[in-house]
């Protein structure tokens, strides 16, 4: 760990911790569910709760309550940060209760849930909360018993003196909470945890089973009213006008009303915040006492639509982005070398160009949000990856101070990306405001799936030179719809392993909203890359292992700082798959494909096993290799990877997804093909033990998915797929078992 870095946790410990109240609050469920003798949880209300500082509170009984700041999407950081501050506090488990904190921006940084960075950037400052206030309660009882906090120890909460006598943290917090804030404590070291690195289960997982009041589309106030938003039918047109007269006689129905003015006039400022992914166009929205009231009269709704801008189809963008690629208005993102040299003085190049869909994010919870403008306030709640930046977009919006607004975050039934945006966020405000009413802006699956964000389509070209038997030259071109990979990506391997290497990017811009989609670019681009690594062993005639494994040794002691992936850690987990694969030595009839690829800070190896059964490959099993430092959770990691490789192999060969004259080719799940559970892979985990600091475990497995499935197809058919879905293509798929067995 550098130093530059335990100073910028310290920083930013000590803007949390030397504070009173507020900011998240993390505690621990106790419920356990299907047993009859399980005592019910103490009641929080009753509890008297001191404000310890902004993460911690701390009852007279010893119950304490950890906050945190980050949203919950699904990928466990309500569990597994609380856990990392529980470790440094040295309380036991089984006293701590979660809570999910509301928006605090001066007491809390980075609240964010994406990028798979919680835990990475969160890992210091969290540690140190623990520490610190473990260090004040230790103080205070030495202080009481007029001793040395050197002489004193701590076990699961209780304080403990060498005469034998025992405070606990509940007896002591008062004190305690005044005392000045220790400059410097001590962390534990790896093998002295109790806590980090054992199974917990989700803290929420019982009010999940049951049904219990706890996602944003569960959230209620009393007077509050359903909003149902009828948007443009097709991206590139406008509202003109509309006749709301069925929709007013219709049963529950409140009111019609236009929304829009407030929304173009942010994005007609000089600087629009990111997450503002809104059509210009005005939008109707029907009021309404239920959602299905809602629903129901939207479709009663008749609306005239003007064509803004051009109508885009899929066939339009394939010309496109393919232009693009044949062109040579690029932005070069990474230079080393010379390849135009490399390609000139090579034995042999080779050229492929992989292309892929747009996708929607297909949250299980359809976006929502509540809103409820007042003169006085802004009430927000409901599940949005960047709250932040959604406050501060509201209070551009309305006109209104950012002070003005309350933002409470939910726990969100699947984000993927999507919910980094917050054109939801803003509708619902913006509705509020209009009516000066609570409202809940409620979307069908119908109005996810055709008027939402989208991975953008994307198209590779890569290119390699040959000499000598060596990889000399290496090029990547990216050609997308309206953005390119973000700057780190291009110094992912295989950066710094060739010496003549160049990544080219550039982009159409389409009235097409689109923007992050689960590993951002990389969910695409590990596939086109590791296929391309296959296929570039094949015409080298060398063994796909070997290669990879010597490209890597040439990076060893690499001064590059633009390097962040670690060979050696790669190498490592590129050994173990291949040990706990079985790699070429399955029996006949199992097909192996093999990846290894670096994102989001962490290095993971997969391994796919594929088999023909009646005539067609079929996915059985997934062996997946996962280097992310320390493990907070066990329980919860393999979730996440599980679930990763799952996503992965799922909308690879099956995710397609379009446009015709503006509007989406699907808009719910009977044209949007998803991985279904009898079709699953067995996933075979295995974690690398370390003590390094830990990683992100919510995108890394996913890219490497398709990758290993497309080298496994390839292996099981002799046929090679460039392109997503692999199930369109249909040559690759017209197999019979008697042509591939003999």
């Amino acid at each position: 760990m550098s130093k530059s870095s335990i100073q910028f946790s310290r920083r930013n410990f000590l803007r949390t911790s030397s504070l009173a109240s507020g900011g998240l609050l993390i505690g621990f469920n106790l419920f356990t569910a299907c047993k009859s003798d399980v005592k019910p949880p103490v009641d929080l209300a009753d509890l008297h709760y001191n404000d310890f500082n902004a993460f911690i509170k701390i009852a007279k009984n010893g119950a304490v309550t950890i906050f945190s700041p980050n949203p919950e999407i699904g990928q466990g950081v309500k569990t597994s940060m609380p856990m990392i501050i529980a470790e440094e506090l040295d309380v036991s488990w089984d006293n701590v209760y979660v809570q999910q904190g509301v928006l605090d921006t001066k007491n809390y940084t980075r609240q964010i849930a994406g990028g798979s960075q919680s835990i990475r950037f969160g890992w210091d400052a969290l540690r140190q909360t623990g520490a610190t206030a473990k260090q004040m309660l230790v103080n205070a009882a030495a202080a009481r018993w007029g001793v040395d906090a050197s002489e004193l120890s701590v076990s699961e909460g209780v304080i403990n003196n060498k005469a034998g006598e025992t405070l606990s943290y509940g007896d002591v917090v008062d004190e305690a909470s005044v005392l000045e804030v220790p400059e410097n404590v001590s962390l534990k070291e790896p093998k002295d945890y109790k806590i980090i690195g054992t199974d917990r289960r989700n803290v929420d997982i019982d009010k999940i089973v049951t049904g219990q009041p706890l996602f944003g589309i569960d959230y209620k106030e009393e007077g509050m009213l359903y909003a149902s938003v009828l948007r443009p039918p097709a991206f590139g047109q406008e509202l003109v006008s509309f006749d709301a007269t069925e929709a007013k006689a219709l049963p529950g129905v409140v009111d019609v009303i236009q929304i829009g003015d407030k929304a173009k006039a942010l994005l007609g400022g000089e600087k629009v915040n990111w997450t503002a992914q809104l059509s210009g166009s005005g939008k109707v929205v029907v009021l309404a006492k239920t959602t299905w009231d809602a629903f129901k009269g939207k479709k009663a709704i008749k609306a005239v639509w003007s064509d803004a801008t051009p109508l885009e189809s899929t066939e339009f963008h394939d010309e496109k982005l393919t232009a693009l690629l044949d062109g040579k208005d690029f932005v070069t993102m990474r230079k080393d070398g010379d390849v135009n040299k490399a390609f000139a003085a090579a034995d042999k190049v080779l050229e492929r160009t992989y292309e892929s869909p747009f996708l929607p994010h297909n949250c299980m919870e359809p976006m929502n949000f509540f809103a409820n403008v007042t003169d006085e306030k802004i009430h927000l709640v409901g599940p949005v990856q960047t709250p932040e930046d959604a406050a501060n977009t509201v209070a551009e919006l309305l006109g209104r101070d950012v002070e003005d607004i309350h933002l409470e975050m939910t726990r969100m039934g699947g984000g993927f990306g999507r919910r980094l945006y917050g054109d939801f966020v803003y509708e619902a405000a913006e509705i509020s405001d209009a009516i000066r009413k609570p409202i809940k802006m409620v979307s069908s699956r119908e109005d996810d799936m055709s008027t939402g964000v989208y991975r953008p389509a994307i198209k590779y070209r890569i290119k390699a030179a040959i000499k000598d038997g060596q990889l000399t030259g290496y090029q990547l071109k990216e050609a997308a719809i309206n953005g390119n990979m973000y700057g780190l990506i291009p110094n992912f391997f295989p950066a710094g392993a060739v010496e003549n290497y160049q990544v080219d990017v550039a982009n159409y811009k389409s009235n097409i909203t689109t923007g992050a989609w689960r590993a951002p670019y990389t969910n695409f681009l590990a596939y086109a890359e590791q296929s391309f690594f296959d296929e570039l062993a094949e015409e080298m005639e060398v063994d796909k292992i070997k290669m990879r494994l010597d490209l890597l040794e040439k990076v060893k002691g690499t001064d590059d700082e633009r390097i962040q992936y670690s060979p050696e850690r790669m190498q490592n987990v590129i050994k173990m798959a291949v040990d706990k694969s079985g790699w070429g030595k399955q029996p006949k009839g199992t097909y192996q494909g093999f990846v290894a690829y670096y994102c989001h800070n962490t290095h993971v190896a997969e391994v796919a096993d594929v088999q023909i059964e009646n005539g067609l490959p079929v996915v059985k099993k997934v062996t997946c290799i996962v280097d992310c430092g320390i493990v907070i959770n066990p329980m919860g990691a393999l979730n996440q990877i599980e679930g990763g490789v799952v996503d992965g192999i799922g909308h690879s060969m099956y995710g397609s997804f379009g446009f015709e004259n503006g509007k989406p080719t699907a808009n719910n799940y009977d044209k949007y093909r998803l991985g279904r559970m009898k079709e699953a892979a067995v996933v075979e985990t295995h974690l690398v033990q370390n003590e390094l600091s830990p990683t992100g475990l919510g995108e890394p497995t996913l890219p490497p998915a398709g990758g290993a499935v497309a080298n496994a197809l390839k292996a099981a058919t002799g046929k090679r797929a460039y392109k997503q879905p692999f199930i369109q293509d249909v040559e690759l798929w017209k197999v019979k078992e008697e042509e591939i067995l003999g």
